[in-house]
């Protein structure tokens, strides 16, 4: 498998180059309690998403979201091209993204909303559930291809590594993180999406699926509950040598929110709009109102806690 990041560098000169034919987002008939805008988020965040802004039209009836779930990188041409409003990504817009908006005479906002984990998980058959980042860096680096090669396993045959998407925030988090320059060697098999990755993991036996936590974190979620049978969830360890299963974590909030989880990240929206509307509504709700409950919900840590007022009321006996 290649993953086209040459498409997506093309692309990014292509705009460069003509900035001027797009301008800022035309028309402000929306506000922050009504109106339809676009939203482009990766498909790895589909269900807190859906979660988010079906919450938020809950509260405003009259508010619509238009929400594409693709790869990241799709999700951040659209919103270059301003064919999204908004978008939720894995990152912060680099440098040259953000001249691209700038030469549009576009507005940039980015904001933090939560911290995520990227869940490793095999089926059931698979009786290895935990590994080493110094594993995991050496499978990507194509050092480890068999379960044999990895301490303490109970089984042998050829690792697969199986992700959403080419172009997703999974894979590029995996990438980026072990600095792997070349894939099309790797035993990498894509599936098109989140869910379908679950399904080909429990599947084979041999392979290691990459997600968005989110997907298998809300327990109280039929398609949770639906989606995680028949799972394992790998614990992971940032330490070479672990002594105990006291030094593996696994990506769920206890973890996330004391920085346990080696393969934590955060998510983000980045938005273009340049005045009060419609996507300043949903980032404020999810900075200043309950959309912090609603990430908690999901399984995932809120950057900003929805603040809890407490009144104790004592009674005096005298």
């Amino acid at each position: 498998m290649k993953v086209n990041r040459w498409i997506y560098r093309s692309c990014i000169a292509l705009m460069c180059s003509a900035a001027g034919i797009w301008g800022c987002t035309s028309g402000n008939l929306d506000n922050p309690r009504q109106g339809t805008i676009n939203v482009a988020a990766d498909e790895s965040f589909r269900p807190l998403v859906s979660s988010l802004t079906h919450a938020y039209e809950g509260i405003y009836p009259d508010a619509h979201f238009n929400v594409t779930f693709q790869p990241e990188q799709e999700a951040i041409i659209a919103l270059l091209r301003d064919s999204a409003r908004i978008a939720f990504t894995s990152r912060a817009l680099n440098q040259d993204e953000k001249e691209i908006i700038k030469q549009q005479e576009g507005s940039l906002k980015e904001q933090k909303i939560a911290i995520d984990g990227i869940a490793l998980i095999t089926g059931r058959a698979n009786q290895d559930s935990l590994i080493t980042i110094g594993e995991l860096e050496r499978i990507f680096s194509g050092e480890i291809k068999d379960w044999s090669q990895l301490e303490g396993s109970q089984q042998s045959g050829p690792i697969t590594l199986v992700f959403d998407n080419a172009n997703s925030s999974n894979l590029d988090y995996m990438i980026e993180r072990f600095g792997i320059k070349e894939v099309s060697k790797l035993p990498i098999y894509t599936s098109n999406s989140n869910e379908k990755v679950i399904e080909h993991v429990r599947k084979n036996r041999s392979s290691i699926g990459f997600i968005g936590v989110n997907w298998i974190s809300d327990g109280d979620a039929s398609l949770t509950r639906e989606l995680s049978k028949g799972l394992r969830v790998m614990g992971v360890s940032e330490k070479e040598n672990p002594t105990g299963i006291q030094d593996y974590a696994q990506p769920f909030q206890r973890d996330l929110r004391n920085g346990k989880y080696p393969l934590a990240r955060f998510i983000y929206i980045v938005s273009r709009e340049g005045f009060s509307g419609l996507g300043g509504g949903l980032m404020t709700y999810i900075a200043r109102d309950v959309g912090g409950l609603v990430i908690e919900k999901m399984g995932l840590v809120p950057t900003i806690p929805y603040p809890r007022n407490i009144e104790v009321q004592t009674k005096q006996n005298f």
